[in-house]
């Protein structure tokens, strides 16, 4: 027995409270330091774990000298679901930690991430409550008999929406239990390139070690802490859609797409809204498109308040928001009230708890992303990360299951294949929709010189538009090739109705290398929106008029 100890002591590591990087090995299968006594204690006792020996943390690894799990993911949103549950049908012993913190005001939800809870979902289904709003004035031109005045009830959309949020939770947990990935409600932490720490709500420890880990936290949004009363009085879009009652007058801050989509939803269903912007919307974007997305919100009624920025926000007695800001072009300041404020200046990736300085992952210093390679590698060995916690990679839910699952199949050894991060498609879910793949124009000229692209455009109007006599002006299409050769197209810009839609199509054509002259080839299903893109045939560069007419 005593000779099976000393073997065993082969798989224990000592390593001093905040230096992991230093470890103390066994030679020769003895341990030659002064803790020998301690530790051939705590393995008679069969605790492989982490021990507390006078200021040592210990681990061990268990009798076969492996690990508890091959994968550890910490993050339970989308794409570190699809990673474990992927990881697991690969044959891995899977565990998943997942903990949310709740926000400023309380607000918390279950397994599933961003996407599911406060993100992607509830944002389309309110999105849609908004499109049924617009379809119900359309609806008396089409002969439908309808009251002069509608109402929306915000408590009926919120509880609906809410449910069947929460029945996605539970699908997941199911889907997590199916495929034997071990799920805990623990906020994850590293502490060593094998080792994650798993602290419960009540302060409980759980220890697990694990052949590799993977980083897929996500982030979360950001407040302006500079400005007095933003995070007292204010809500993010982690707030929004989990409200009891509606956000009344709202005053929007920030002009990203989850900005201009909440403002849109809110506008849509009847709530006086505002943007407030202080240089340009959907930063990043075409903003040709941009522009046309923020004329027709205009239009819809969204307010907008232009090279501003928020000094601060008061609570009056009567509960109302009073919002000072100054216009950053006259250094003028204004004022005005409203309900709500909601925060949509960006996101912050969600690292600052993970340990991962002392174990030496590089983030970006600015963003506060980590560094990663094209496999999703860190600066660590055994730690990987991706999607939004990333930096460079596209914060889009569909790139991160795409890549969480290649990610499992490469860390099983099932295949090499790394994901591919170019001409992948997105939609903003504004009033008019926008979706968008490959370069943005602004890009394609920074990249081939505008000499050196071809623009092809149409203004165009959707049918459904026509008898209930809406305007189409910003109803556009912009298809950007290379100007010579086969004039392959890089960049696909759409907005109208269904833009997701139509988009997700084209997007593989893009991956197929596609070029103008397959986009001719292609007939066209009518009467679509979709085919005014294979009858495109005016460039910028003509000068003609691009509004298309006929049928």
């Amino acid at each position: 027995m005593k000779a099976s100890l000393r073997w065993l002591v082969t798989h224990v590591e000592v390593a001093p409270l905040g230096l992991p990087q230093w470890q103390t090995r066994f030679r020769g299968g003895h341990y030659t330091g002064s803790f020998h006594n301690n530790i051939m204690a705590a393995l008679c006792r069969g605790r492989h774990r982490w021990k507390g020996l006078k200021g040592l943390q210990v681990f061990t690894r268990n009798l076969a000298g492996r690990y508890d799990y091959d994968l550890v993911v910490i993050g339970g949103g989308s794409g570190g679901l699809a990673c474990s549950k992927e990881a697991a049908q690969l044959g891995q012993k899977v565990a998943v930690l997942d903990y949310v913190e709740p926000t400023a005001k309380g607000t918390k939800w279950a397994l599933g991430g961003t996407c599911v809870n406060v993100g992607c979902i509830p944002k389309k289904l309110m999105h849609q409550a908004a499109l049924l709003g617009t379809a119900i004035k359309d609806s008396k031109k089409y002969g439908w008999q309808m009251p002069e005045t509608v109402h929306h009830d915000w408590a009926t959309m919120a509880e609906a929406v809410q449910n069947h949020v929460r029945s996605l939770n539970w699908g997941h947990r199911v889907q997590l239990q199916d495929k034997k990935v071990k799920y805990l409600n623990l906020k994850g932490s590293l502490l060593d390139e094998h080792t994650v720490r798993g602290l419960s709500k009540a302060g409980k420890e759980t220890i697990l070690t694990t052949k590799n880990i993977v980083i897929a936290t996500g982030g979360r949004p950001k407040y302006p802490t500079q400005i007095p009363g933003a995070v007292e009085h204010g809500i993010t879009s982690d707030d929004i859609f989990w409200l009891k009652r509606a956000p009344g007058k709202t005053l929007v801050v920030g002009a990203s797409y989850v900005a201009l989509e909440c403002a849109g939803f809110l506008t849509g269903i009847g709530l006086d809204t505002t943007v407030m912007v202080r240089s340009v919307a959907l930063r990043g974007f075409d903003q040709q498109m941009a522009g046309l997305v923020t004329d027709y919100m205009v239009a819809y009624g969204t307010r907008f308040i232009w090279r501003s920025v928020p000094k601060r926000v008061d609570k009056l007695s009567s509960g109302t928001l009073q919002v000072t800001w100054s216009d950053t072009e006259t250094g003028r300041e204004h004022k005005d009230t409203y309900d709500s404020v909601l925060w949509a200046v960006g996101r912050a990736p969600e690292t600052k708890a993970l340990g991962l300085d002392k174990l030496g992952v590089q983030l970006n210093k600015q963003t506060g992303k980590i560094l990663v390679g094209p496999d999703e590698s860190t600066s660590v060995p055994n730690v990987y990360a991706f999607g939004d916690i990333s930096e460079g990679r596209p914060e889009l839910t569909p790139t991160a299951i795409k890549a969480g699952k290649l990610l499992a199949h490469r860390l099983a050894g099932h295949s090499a294949d790394l994901m591919n991060y170019d001409n992948v498609a997105t939609t903003v879910f504004t009033p008019l929709e926008y979706g968008c793949v490959g370069l943005s124009e602004e890009e394609a000229e920074r990249r081939l010189g505008k000499d050196g692209i071809e623009v092809f455009h149409a203004f165009y109007k959707p049918l459904e538009f026509t008898v209930a006599e809406r305007d189409a002006s910003q109803c556009y299409i912009k298809v950007i090739c290379e100007r010579g050769g086969h004039q392959k197209i890089l960049g696909l810009h759409f907005t109208g109705p269904n833009a997701g839609e139509v988009i997700q199509g084209f997007s593989m054509s893009l991956q197929c290398g596609a070029t103008y002259s397959h986009l001719l080839q292609t007939v066209g299903i009518h009467p679509t929106c979709a085919e005014e893109v294979v009858k495109i045939h005016i460039t910028k560069r003509s000068g003609l008029d691009p509004t298309v007419t006929g049928c």
